[in-house]
């Protein structure tokens, strides 16, 4: 059985692009399809895709194409509509933002789209970047969102089955597709951060934020509450609103930067929790992440969020977003009354072991009349 990976594109590396790496490790001999791709622009990932066979569409090829990949999500469905993929049994489109599942496979193939979201700038909720902040990017912006729902409906009508990332998202597939989806969490390398004795030896007095310095992951949230506390923050990640972050701050708040992968499980578990603070999280990775490590979660109570973090038990939720809110739970939280191994246990029914099984057993019971080679299992 021939199997095909669609991707939406290639250009920096997050949640969606791990459980690409989490498929590709699942289908090995699977090429990859996608709009665009640039593997410099990946940093140290960028090593993860070596050896792929990685075939992009003739958006490649358009001048400045890189620079210019969100205003071309208008022509992103029609590029991947023009892939040929007649020669595979199964294809699995992870889409996003830019409609890989668009693609067209032969009659009688099985055709799977791994929704991370529904376009979150296409149903108002809050994206990295603020198009309507200027008049003429907002109008433009509005005439093409139109024409892009439309387009986003009728791509979603054509996958067999649409699998969600949460249950979060499987509720916005449904009000905006009108389509039921089965829920497969993504995958976290979880063995990766199981360092227990490390933090039972090592525990420092820090907080700790990991995600892109970006809008709408409430990272200023976060560090205006630790500085007006004077508690100690550690922000690990880098992005436009870096400086921004940096007039917030008082001498309790410390930018890491970017860290490599294997520095990241000692400061989850050196900390005393991992703060969050995205509006409306898809699913969200951090937290179990840092629960994998021992380490509990103050978040939202929204979004994904819920669905990981195990009120009292993993974290702390507060609500609303607000720096308030969150400065109410810091001034009562208390680290010794979480225990590291209901933390990893939490996080263990999201472990990668556990995505590959869904994934393979879904395939097995929709396509039970064709025999799956020993490769694929």
């Amino acid at each position: 059985m021939k199997i095909a990976i669609v991707h939406d594109y290639l250009k920096e590396f997050g949640g969606a692009e791990r459980v690409l790496l989490a498929l590709h490790k699942i289908f090995p001999e699977a090429p990859l399809y996608t709009a665009y791709a640039n593997l410099d622009s990946l940093g140290e990932q960028k090593k993860e895709f070596t050896g792929w066979e990685i075939k992009t569409s003739w958006l490649q090829n358009l001048p400045l194409a890189g620079k210019l990949i969100s205003p071309l999500r208008i022509l992103a469905a029609s590029a991947f509509q023009g892939f040929n993929l007649s020669s595979y049994d199964v294809v699995i489109s992870s889409c996003a933002i830019y409609f890989a599942k668009a693609v067209k496979v032969k009659p009688g193939s099985l055709h799977i789209s791994y929704i991370h979201t529904p376009p979150r700038y296409l149903y108002g909720y809050t994206t990295s970047y603020n198009y309507q902040k200027h008049w003429l990017t907002k109008v433009g912006g509005e005439i093409a969102n139109h024409f892009l729902r439309l387009i986003d409906f009728e791509t979603s009508q054509k996958p067999d089955i649409l699998v969600a990332n949460s249950e979060n998202v499987a509720g916005r597939i449904a009000k905006f597709y009108r389509r039921k989806a089965v829920v497969i969490y993504p995958p976290v390398d979880t063995e990766r951060f199981k360092v227990t004795d490390l933090r039972n030896k090592n525990r420092k007095s820090y907080y700790l934020s990991v995600g892109r310095l970006v809008r709408g992951k409430g990272i200023d949230v976060i560090v205006t509450a630790c500085t007006k506390l004077k508690l100690p923050l550690k922000v690990v990640g880098d992005g436009p609103e870096l400086e921004n972050l940096k007039k917030l701050t008082g001498p309790t708040i410390e930018f890491l930067g970017q860290v490599k992968d294997e520095e990241l499980p000692a400061l989850y578990a050196g900390a005393k929790a991992t703060i969050v603070a995205s509006e409306d999280e898809d699913f969200g990775i951090v937290p179990v992440e840092s629960m994998a490590s021992g380490t509990p979660v103050i978040a939202p109570q929204a979004g994904g969020f819920k669905e990981t973090v195990v009120e009292g038990k993993t974290g702390l939720f507060f609500n609303p977003v607000t720096v308030q809110a969150l400065i109410q739970v810091l001034e009562k939280f208390d680290d010794k009354k979480f225990m590291a191994k209901d933390c990893h246990r939490q996080a263990e029914n999201f472990s990668e072991s556990r995505f590959e099984k869904a994934i393979l057993e879904l395939i097995k019971k929709t396509v039970n009349r064709m025999p799956l080679s020993k490769t694929i299992i």
